[in-house]
């Protein structure tokens, strides 16, 4: 189940380890300059409350997690998939009875000075559920009994996210479901009509939702109509990018993000700060440097000959971008705002482990590959 450690390192994708690296390390950058006080570096008074510190705790926690996963076999987490999932769906139920409530929604386990958001590891333990029940369903997948399975599967989490509410990571559970659905042999044909039955269940979505995300999708027309409320942090989120021109005003020399004006800067808008820091040419680094990520995750996909691996890895890749997209999307305005954080960037612990623990499985989808020889033809698990 262990690699052993020499071939381990010869096998390991270090390009991969290197671009989410940097975006950790100027994600880092970025949360201190965006939140530090007078005292420097970290609040010392009290260092478990300083966001930099705890930051920099996390990311330790989350590449220490990545190099044990990359050293087991991936394909364990086959067999315990299901475990997984229950183990999951018990964690979003305990959000409803001791679970953090915070600007509206409970989504947070506390533990001691640090808390616990259940939604994040189950992106990746969706993805690992999803990729062996359709692993072994692959050949079954032009039935709609199959089809309904997958759709039980994902509809379960999904809802239960959404009543936290949390609706962005709703959206991310079923891109990622649709995503594998087509990666396992699923026609367009098929998914088109799932996505108009789906479609049925927008006014349902829309009754349900809370006051502030309507707000929310009615400024994304229109942000001028309430500057003050709901399309407040769009505005200013335009204008700090706009007054980045092109190379940026210069870490920690932002107006709108020093000052203040941007709100919630270091999670959900700080992209917004790369915009006015480092510009226009910085935003286009951060995106490059999201694409290489991206195509990295996708050749294990394309190397693994287990079916299995390759769906997992399609799966983490698909959640990594729609996540992206829609943060990168509304932070420039061509999104609505969803409430969910920059991978690897904005300040979150269960975000970032969760990220870095899916690049640790990445890594033993590569090196498993290239040591166990799966070069004959796909096997099912």
């Amino acid at each position: 189940m262990v690699l052993q450690e020499r071939r381990l390192f010869q096998n390991f994708d270090w390009w991969l380890i290197v671009a989410v690296g940097l975006l950790v390390l100027l994600g880092i950058i970025l949360i201190n300059n965006t939140t530090a006080g007078v005292e420097g570096l970290f609040d010392t008074a009290n260092l478990l409350e300083d966001f930099t510190f705890r930051q920099i705790l996390y990311a330790l926690v989350g590449f220490g997690i990545l190099f044990v996963l990359s050293q087991l076999d991936y394909r364990i987490f086959a067999g315990l998939s299901w475990v997984f999932y229950l183990g999951m769906l018990t964690l979003l139920g305990i959000v409803f009875t001791i679970g953090r409530l915070s600007l509206g929604a409970q989504r947070w386990i506390p533990l001691g000075p640090f808390q616990l958001q259940p939604s994040e590891i189950g992106k990746l333990l969706l993805v690992l559920v999803l990729a062996k029940f359709l692993a072994d369903n692959s050949k079954q997948l032009d039935k709609w009994r199959t089809l309904a399975f997958s759709f039980a599967i994902v509809i379960i989490p999904t809802a239960m996210t959404y009543l936290q509410p949390d609706l962005g990571t709703s959206l991310i559970f079923l891109f990622v479901w649709g995503v594998m659905l087509l990666a396992a042999g699923l026609s367009w044909k098929q998914l088109l009509i799932i996505g108009a039955l789906l479609v049925v269940l927008l006014p349902v979505v829309w009754l349900t939702m809370q006051d502030y995300q309507r707000a929310r999708l009615t400024t994304f027309f229109n942000p001028a109509a309430d500057p003050l409320g709901a399309g407040y942090n769009v505005t200013q989120a335009r204008i700090a990018i706009g007054s980045g021109e092109l190379l940026g005003r210069g870490i920690g020399a932002g107006t709108q993000s020093q000052l203040q004006f941007l709100r919630i800067r270091h999670t959900d808008f700080i992209f917004s700060v790369i915009g006015e820091e480092l510009g226009f040419f910085g935003g286009v680094f951060f995106f490059a440097l999201y694409t290489f990520v991206l195509l990295r995750m996708l050749r294990a996909a394309q190397v693994s000959r287990s079916v299995f691996g390759r769906l997992t890895a399609v799966g983490f890749a698909a959640a990594l971008f729609f996540q992206a997209f829609v943060n990168l999307g509304m932070n420039v305005g061509i999104m609505p705002v969803t409430g969910i954080p920059l991978p690897f960037v904005s300040s979150g612990g269960s975000s970032l482990v969760t990220y870095l623990m899916m690049i640790g499985i990445i890594q033993s989808i590569l090196a498993h590959e290239k040591l166990l020889g799966l070069r004959t033809k796909p096997q099912q698990v």
